[in-house]
């Protein structure tokens, strides 16, 4: 059997994109019965409680509470730190950056490894559940998740990061400190990762996207970033890491960069969530949920999305007027808010259309913001007040399934993606979609999309005026839609396991795979558990 180790850091936020890759790799392999699947615990920034050594002293050993005041401690690490004072404050801050500093040098001289330690999920199920996988994983799924081992790593993601660039003030390559996970065969990491492996453990990097290298512009803490990306990235290569790239567009992009990964690198698409299916919701449902998840709390970047109300009263009225029964037509994106997403394309198009041709129409807009939004939050909010557009967040994959099913379109109109979950959950969810004509849009969507000039707004509305106004446009959406549940179900878990499988069988044997050629079976899931 082998072992395999998943990081579980990216499963702590957010509800798509890696996090819910993350949650959903980790359900799946835990299905397999040649698999025997933990989980690393690790935060970005704070530095976790220790678990317990897997050679435990004889207080520990002999003291059931002592063991479970362990797990409860790392627990509460995961949570907010309970600072009192700014003498606290001061404190944490140079006790990270001494950490660094002591990391790096013991990483040069090679006196300091980072050991994990274990955390037993019996009796901290609800914290596992509520903190790692309620966001993206049914309720069924609670004991096959929760009842799995997972390890500790108490150094924080960050700090691997920092204690390997310091050493480029001596050497002309950055050394990472070393990880102690001689407890499994494959460490599975969603980025790549700060850190060199031991012993026969392998490194296996989930490769999402080199957008911090081939569109830097493009991403917040630029410099930090890139540097975090690349060096790291260069340092799993050279360490001999394998990776599962989430698209072919994506391999593509890590072969540029290094092109001798070749028969180390292979394409594993994303599974997407089976929340995602076509079902006959009521339209009606559609008013409730954007009432319901309108963006209205106070955002970390001081972004504000407000609208000034002079009560209750004059804000129900407001938008029991604007959202009325939900009978309208809308345009629906699903995508954190940042500048590589391309807002602003979709919504320049969409003014279009609203003043030439539909005035009904209204834009609905799914997902949290991100960097660099002060230049288009001025045009969202003349809008927002005028209740055309529904900025909504936190939405649950059920009722996010109900807008897919009923939007007019659902817009993918990002310059850089690694994969795009956005237009396959809409194919599966009976919806149709246009999207940016961008390499890996035409690899994962094929043809169950229409496609235009990201860079262009004329093209946008020229796609959606066919989509939706055409004289063919009721053949259109049709044929749209069920070529899109064909290719949506493409990314079916069961259809992507058997890859998974036969990759990681792989890599634990040390094979190599030529030209990135991954043979594999295409059986079912059901059929995967009954033949191993």
């Amino acid at each position: 059997m082998i072992k395999v180790l998943i990081d579980l850091r990216p499963a702590l936020d957010g509800f798509a994109g890696i996090p819910q890759e993350s949650r959903l790799l980790f359900r799946w392999l835990a299905t397999l019965n040649s698999i025997d699947v933990e989980g690393l615990l690790q935060d970005s920034n704070r530095r976790l409680a220790r678990g317990l050594p897997d050679i435990q002293p004889s207080y520990l050993r002999n003291s059931p509470a002592r063991r479970i005041n362990r797990f409860s401690r790392v627990v509460i690490s995961l949570g907010d730190t309970p600072y009192h004072n700014a003498f606290d404050t001061a404190v944490d801050f140079i006790a990270k950056r001494a950490e660094r500093l002591f990391l790096s040098i013991g990483t040069i001289f090679g006196i300091k490894s980072v050991s994990l330690t274990r955390f037993e999920s019996a009796g901290f199920e609800d914290f596992l559940w509520r903190s790692l996988f309620a966001k993206t994983l049914p309720s069924d799924d609670f004991l096959g998740v929760v009842s799995r081992g997972f390890r500790v790593c108490s150094t924080p993601w960050t700090s691997l990061h920092w204690a390997g660039l310091r050493t480029l003030n001596v050497l002309h390559t950055p050394l990472y400190p070393i990880l102690d996970a001689r407890q499994c065969d494959i460490l599975i990491a969603q980025t790549p990762y700060p850190g060199r492996l031991r012993g026969k453990t392998k490194l296996v990097v989930r490769y999402h996207d080199a957008l911090p290298v081939f569109m830097p512009h493009t991403i917040d803490d630029r410099a930090h970033h890139q540097a975090k990306h690349f060096f790291a990235l260069a340092a799993n290569v050279r360490d001999g890491a394998y990776f599962a790239c989430v698209s072919e567009a994506t391999r593509q992009d890590l072969l540029r960069l290094f092109p001798h990964v070749t028969d180390r690198a292979v394409t594993i698409h994303n599974m997407v969530s089976h929340h995602y299916f076509r079902e006959d919701s009521d339209r009606a449902l559609v008013a409730g949920i954007i009432r319901t998840r309108i963006y209205d709390t106070e955002d970390p970047n001081n972004v504000d999305l407000k609208i000034d109300f002079m009560g209750v009263r004059e804000k129900e009225v407001f938008y029991k007027k604007a959202i009325g029964d939900g009978n309208f037509p809308y345009l629906l994106m699903v995508s954190t808010v940042e500048p590589r997403k391309n807002h602003a394309r979709l919504l320049a198009a969409w003014e279009v259309l609203k003043a030439e041709i539909d005035p009904s129409l209204k834009l609905v807009i799914v997902g949290t913001l991100g960097w660099g939004v002060d230049s288009l939050i001025p045009n969202f909010r003349t809008w927002l007040a005028r209740g055309e557009i529904f900025m909504l967040e936190k939405i649950p994959a059920p009722d996010l399934r109900v807008l897919y099913r009923h939007a007019a379109v659902t817009i993918c109109p990002s310059v850089g993606e690694g994969f795009d979950y956005s237009g396959v959950e809409a194919m599966l969810s009976g919806g149709i979609v246009a999207s940016s004509d961008i390499p890996v849009h035409r690899e994962i969507f094929d043809d169950a999309s229409e496609y235009f000039d990201p860079y262009s707004t004329g093209s946008l509305v020229a796609v959606i005026k066919r989509m939706l106004y055409s004289v063919d446009s009721a053949r259109l959406r049709d044929a749209l839609k069920s070529r899109g549940a064909e290719v949506g179900a493409r990314y079916a878990p069961q259809k992507v396991l058997g890859r998974w499988r036969a990759f990681l069988s792989g890599v634990a044997a040390g094979r190599v795979f030529k030209n990135g050629v991954l043979e594999t079976d295409t059986l079912e899931f059901q059929s995967l558990s009954q033949t191993e």
